[in-house]
């Protein structure tokens, strides 16, 4: 019997191999830096030497991130792996007491600031009292994080890990409360990156580009450690935020041929007239993940970028890898796309529907999303509670609702939480907003669940409308007669410019109810 945490690679191994490989090849681009994969290598064994040596960080410790994607934020990753410290990357759209209590919450002892987040970085220094290290990225307080790459005496050697070490605290999205940092850890991580390159990304290799348009705080830091490991170039845009223009300029420029993003994103983009200017052929695999895709929004991507798209359906929990429906599986005809569906348990993973006591359910019928495998992280770190309602049985309890056909696809009702009670009938927000959005007039709408005196809850729909369309002409409940049940009907439509979403792209019900009371929407009773 092996020991309870047996030796593995140390995951920065990956970087200094593809170092070795293809040391003067191109790895990182942004603008006009472009960075060989022996230069990144160089600082970033440089970094980890200063923080282990310099600043005394012990193995285990914890750096917080807060940046923007540069080459600094890319390359903090794997110093910290390198060093066998624990990588915090934090939302770079959090306010900075949100930032100071991710920091208390997971006892940083360094923190990675960006000069542009002063006052963030102030707030870390107050609540974190054991912080030994403040490093800027150009400008900020404390050590110059370029200086340190440039400047260490000498490279550090991959410290030793062991299969369950932690590499990094991944920080859910809080959209149903307080965030919780989710434990990944170096032999989790390794199956990971293979998983991702066997079931989303086959094929890739050294002559692949990669572009970066989501942060690399959280999935797209999963994304980027396959294309180090394969030794593919990544991509990073200037622009502040989303700018399709852009994007599609580097997709031409650089003949990219995978990205990660989410659903939003990949709707915004494909519906900006720059997507027609430029030659986007090279792309082969388009990953989006992190919430459902509508129907309608899937169409309209196949018959302007071709089958390129790859789905995934995943929580950080569980680094992103529940289920894949590759590009083929995607298609226009609905008899063989499969409607609804996020595809297949990934390779090496297992995937299960249980009731609200834990016993297996039928295919068709719809329960919570139970997993098992590899891909599940060691729990969250310091919360016993959230760790005792996630795991039952061996099995991590997702929180979302769904069913398996008889062949093993899955279909996402929505998350247990999104779910309201109206007149004693349990309704599920997506089907409803997948009826609204198949009429040609909306372009985005969100359906939650409301406090009523007379039905306990209702259903409102926020909707937005495409450019040109009146919404005092769009007349929902005629066009949802027949395509849905009439009591799963919102009560109520409201008509808004844009819909309200959270630092990682997503709609959140905790947003909207947010939204509607600041509105003085929200209806009085229970909430």
């Amino acid at each position: 019997m092996r020991p309870a945490s047996t030796r593995v690679m140390n995951l920065a191994a990956l970087l200094s191999q593809t170092a070795r490989r293809l040391p003067d090849a191109p790895g990182l681009i942004q603008g006009a830096q472009v960075c060989s994969w022996a230069g990144i290598d160089a600082r970033v064994g440089r970094m980890a030497h200063a923080l282990r040596h310099r600043f005394g960080l012990q193995k285990g410790a914890r750096v917080l991130v807060q940046s923007p994607n540069c080459r600094q934020m890319f390359e903090s990753q794997w110093a910290c792996f390198r060093a066998g410290l624990v990588w915090v990357p934090v939302n770079a759209r959090l306010a900075p007491d949100e930032v100071a209590a991710l920091g208390r919450a997971c006892d940083a002892r360094a923190a990675i600031v960006h000069g542009t987040y002063p006052a963030h970085a102030a707030a870390l220094r107050g609540a974190c009292p054991d912080l030994v290290a403040l490093i800027g990225i150009d400008g900020g307080s404390g050590p110059d994080y370029d200086a340190l790459a440039a400047e260490a005496p000498e490279t550090l050697p991959p410290v030793a890990v062991g299969r369950d070490d932690p590499c990094w605290f991944f920080f859910t999205s809080g959209s149903t409360g307080r965030p919780k940092a989710a434990v990944l850890t170096h032999g989790q991580m390794a199956f990971v990156v293979n998983n991702h390159l066997c079931d989303l990304l086959p094929g890739t290799t050294a002559r692949d580009a990669s572009l970066v348009v989501a942060p690399l705080s959280h999935g797209a830091g999963v994304h980027q450690m396959t294309q180090v490991a394969r030794g593919a170039r990544s991509v990073l845009t200037e622009a502040p935020g989303l700018d399709p223009a852009e994007v599609w300029r580097l997709v031409e420029a650089h003949r990219i041929t995978n990205a990660f993003t989410v659903p939003t994103i990949l709707k915004l983009l494909v519906e900006d007239a720059a997507v027609a200017r430029h030659d986007h052929s090279s792309l082969r695999h388009l990953v989006y993940a992190g919430a459902p895709m509508y129907r309608a929004d899937q169409k309209r991507i196949l018959q302007t970028l071709g089958p390129v798209i790859v789905q995934y359906f995943g929580l950080g929990e569980v680094t992103g890898a529940i289920t894949m429906l590759p590009a083929e599986e995607h298609s226009l005809d609905d008899a063989r796309a499969r409607p609804g569906t996020c595809g297949r348990a990934r390779t090496g993973m297992e995937i299960r529907i249980a009731d609200d006591a834990g016993a297996d359910l039928p295919p068709g019928e719809t329960g919570e999303i139970c997993v098992a495998g590899p891909a599940v992280c060691a729990g969250y770190h310091d919360n016993p509670e959230a760790n005792a309602r996630a795991f039952r049985d061996g099995w991590f309890r997702t929180g979302d609702l769904g069913h398996l056909d008889a062949e093993g696809y899955l279909y996402i009702t929505g998350r247990a939480s999104d779910m309201y009670i109206s007149g004693g009938a349990n309704i599920h927000p997506r089907e409803i907003e997948e009826a609204i959005l198949t009429h040609s007039d909306i372009a985005e709408v969100a359906v939650l669940g409301v406090p009523d005196p007379r039905w306990g809850e209702v259903g409102w729909a926020i909707c937005v409308a495409r450019p040109g369309a009146e919404p005092a002409a769009i007349d929902l409940a005629a066009w949802l007669e027949g395509r849905i049940a009439r009591y799963k009907h919102p009560r109520r439509v409201l008509y808004w410019e844009a819909l309200p979403k959270s630092g990682y792209g997503k709609v959140t019900r905790k947003l909207l109810a947010e939204a509607l009371k600041a509105r003085g929407l929200w209806p009085e009773g229970p909430e």
